[in-house]
């Protein structure tokens, strides 16, 4: 194993995390250990397994998408390094690196936490990244900058040991208005700010809160927790949230285990009853933000310049060709902040990918005409900030040169999707390939759609939707069609998602399937038909309930006719080679550890992490550790029984039900139940936090005494010796 080369600038969680994951590595490779568990662990450390053997997908989590110019700079020198030379720019503002060396990993990592840019819980079943608006702070609309909000979630949940295991991963957003660019409606938590009026009237901050949303093969529309929650409450409501979902979150069958199936389960009025029930045991029933140490909107004003003004600096500058893209460009790249005579700067990126030495161009050009506040946007592209009118005409002379100042950002050309089957184990279609095809053909075809922003188009590789496609007014997924004994690669097709003349999301319904090869002729029914029958001023999903979902079947049907298929239908985009699906196996979160000594190892770490926190005088983290102590003790046992249990709380009954008389005395015949369920009856104290530790730890060692018994009498190898403790 390579000498790790880690600088001063790297904080002493992160060094740990890194030395850690290049000793887990070195156990792995040497044969140590089950690679499920090992699956679990690294991605909660960023680091994905590819469809390509031997090679890992890294997702650099960047919260809210916000990235500095040096930061962009060492994110393409660690891509020319250990990866391939490209940034991919994800639709949850991340940037991932592809092709990267397990091996290699620990030194990536290190050398972005040079930079305060980190990997921690950017997979797995974690808090993913934190999104937000990319125009947070800068939009017109805004009642306040959602960012320092962001930013402290990101800050609170980074390392918490409430969301370190969780059943399935957990997505926040955060939208800077009404309009809810950040998509509220399909996350976990969604967050839209709202100002209303105290008693003195006083103008108070909060937030609407929507909860339970999710995409995937059952996509669930968010529905409403609060209309207004003040916002010092947001945090300990999502923390007390995700402590219920937690516990009662479904943990066996990985298909239920989101959120949304729990309020389903639940119901809404239970679910927030249980939310209730843990705020005892929050260490902060309320949580104001501090500002941000970076605040660019306290640039004084300027005087705002009309599109002619600017259009008419720019004939000075630029060259005839260059004035043919740049009005285009300006009317739909181009937006006036919020703060008078500034302007924001959206750069559309084809497929969310750009080249290390455009990424190290553009931090330049930042330099020179922006804030170093750059954002990643939701659709894959980048959005600039606080730029001068009179820079507008240089700017886009050199974004263009780049690449990088292609009109109708955001627009219905402008496409958001996945990896697909060119790196994602899931995948079942090639996304990449029909992107490219369907932004051709309208390009050439439809010119005029730059301008329009009513139809957003999603793909995704497969039902999973890493794409959004559920999200779409025109959404497809990877799938497979067969005809005969050959199978085509094919599109699903789904119409009326996204957001509808209001700003009101709503889950697109699947229309038809069809082969991939088709996707561009039904592209161009479906915007020929709106074009020549929708009324004057009706939103694209407004037409699509006015027709309904049978109109549009009917319309496509045509194209689904697998009586006269092409040779060419056979092979997906960018593909020679007959097609065939080959699903390999997801990472979109762990699979749970199945062997009892193993878990028993994982019980003993969280137990020295308990200790760790008594040390620190983290009262609540230290109870929360040895919280999970118990579960996975319990655990163990009930595997080692072959007890499956689908919940921590189911977990925690069938324990009491299963070993209860083998751990209590009649002078302690208290219910597991009841001991391990008194967190969150309980305020975390000091007092508390120790007791409940040293209950932890004499109940680990009773499990490893019971679990020793049973290897003796059954005649298997005694468990390795375990040191059960704060020096373990």
């Amino acid at each position: 194993m390579n000498t790790l080369k880690i600088t001063e600038n790297v904080s002493t969680a992160a060094q740990r995390d890194i030395f850690e994951l290049q000793r887990k590595i070195g156990a792995f490779t040497d044969g140590e250990g089950s690679e499920e568990a090992f699956r679990k662990y690294r991605l909660a450390r960023g680091v994905y397994g590819q469809r390509q053997p031997g090679v890992q997908m890294i997702r650099i989590k960047l919260p809210y998408g916000r990235v500095t110019a040096d930061q962009l700079v060492r994110i393409a020198d660690c891509s020319d390094e250990f990866a391939t030379g490209n940034l991919h720019a994800t639709t949850r503002q991340d940037i991932q690196l592809h092709f990267v060396k397990l091996s290699d990993s620990p030194q990536l990592w290190a050398n972005l936490e040079d930079a305060n840019i980190t990997l921690r819980e950017a997979c797995g079943n974690t808090v993913r990244n934190v999104t937000a608006s990319s125009t947070a702070g800068i939009d017109p609309d805004e009642p306040f900058d959602v960012t320092p909000y962001a930013q402290a979630i990101f800050e609170y949940f980074l390392r918490n040991p409430i969301s370190q295991e969780m059943g399935r991963k957990f997505k926040i957003s955060l939208s800077s208005s009404e309009k809810d660019s950040a998509f509220g409606f399909m996350h976990d938590v969604g967050l839209i700010p709202r100002l209303t009026q105290n008693a003195q009237g006083e103008l108070v901050k909060g937030f609407k809160v929507l909860i339970g949303g999710g995409l995937g093969a059952q996509p669930f529309p968010a529905q409403v927790a609060y209309e207004f929650l003040p916002e010092d409450q947001a945090i300990p409501f999502t923390e007390a949230l995700i402590r219920v979902f937690d516990r009662y979150g479904e943990r066996t069958r990985r298909h239920k285990a989101r959120m949304k199936f729990l309020l389903n389960d639940l119901g809404l009025e239970t679910l927030l009853e249980k939310v209730q029930e843990e705020w005892i045991a929050l260490k902060s029933k309320r949580l104001p933000v501090a500002p941000l140490a970076f605040d660019w909107q306290n640039l004084p004003e300027r005087t705002p310049l009309s599109s002619e003004e600017i259009a008419a600096l720019a004939a000075e500058k630029l060259a005839a060709e260059a004035m043919d893209i740049f009005p285009k460009w300006l009317a739909t790249n181009v937006f006036e902040q919020k703060q008078k005579g500034w302007y924001g700067v959206q750069l559309r990126v084809l497929l969310g990918d750009m080249s290390s030495d455009t990424a190290r161009a553009l931090a330049e050009i930042v330099r020179q005409h922006a804030a170093d506040d750059i954002r990643v946007t939701v659709n894959q592209g980048y959005l600039l900030r606080f730029v001068k009118a009179e820079d507008l005409p240089v700017l886009f002379e050199k974004l263009h040169a780049l690449g990088l100042a292609e009109p109708g950002f955001d627009s219905t050309a402008d496409i958001t999707t996945c990896p697909g089957t060119d790196t994602c184990n899931l995948a079942i279609s090639s996304s990449y390939g029909i992107t490219r095809a369907l932004e051709v053909m309208m390009k050439e075809e439809y010119p005029d759609l730059i301008y329009n922003n009513d139809i957003k188009i999603k793909i995704s590789g497969c039902m999973n939707g890493c794409g959004q496609h559920s999200a779409a007014n025109i959404g497809f997924h990877g799938s497979s069609i067969k005809n005969g004994k050959l199978v085509l690669p094919a599109l699903q097709v789904l119409l009326g998602g996204g957001f509808t003349g209001v700003s009101e999301g709503q889950i697109g319904d699947k229309v038809i399937k069809l082969p991939s090869k088709r996707g561009p002729e039904a592209m161009r029914y479906l915007l020929s038909d709106y074009q020549t029958n929708a009324f004057e001023g009706e939103y694209f999903n407004q037409y699509y309930a006015r027709q309904t979902k049978n109109y549009f079947y009917q319309l496509l049907k045509p194209l689904a006719d697998l009586s006269k298929v092409q040779d060419d239908e056979y092979r997906d985009w960018d593909h020679d080679e007959l097609f065939k699906t080959e699903v390999g196996v997801g990472e979109c979160a762990g699979v749970m550890i199945d062997l009892v000594g193993t878990t028993l190892i994982e019980a003993n770490e969280k137990l020295s992490l308990a200790h760790e926190m008594l040390a620190e005088g983290v009262w609540a983290d230290g109870i929360y550790h040895a919280y999970n102590t118990f579960i996975t003790g319990a655990k163990a046992l009930l595997i080692g029984e072959g007890i499956a249990t689908n919940t921590q709380y189911g977990l925690v009954k069938e324990f009491d039900t299963q070993f209860g008389k083998q751990f209590y005395t009649s002078e302690n015949e208290t219910p597991f139940a009841e001991v391990v369920f008194s967190i969150n009856k309980n305020e975390p104290t000091e007092a508390f936090a120790r007791t409940f530790v040293e209950a932890a730890g004499e109940f680990l060692a009773k499990v490893k005494e019971v679990r020793d018994k049973q290897l003796a009498e059954t005649g298997a190898p005694a468990l390795q010796e375990l040191t059960f403790g704060q020096d373990s």
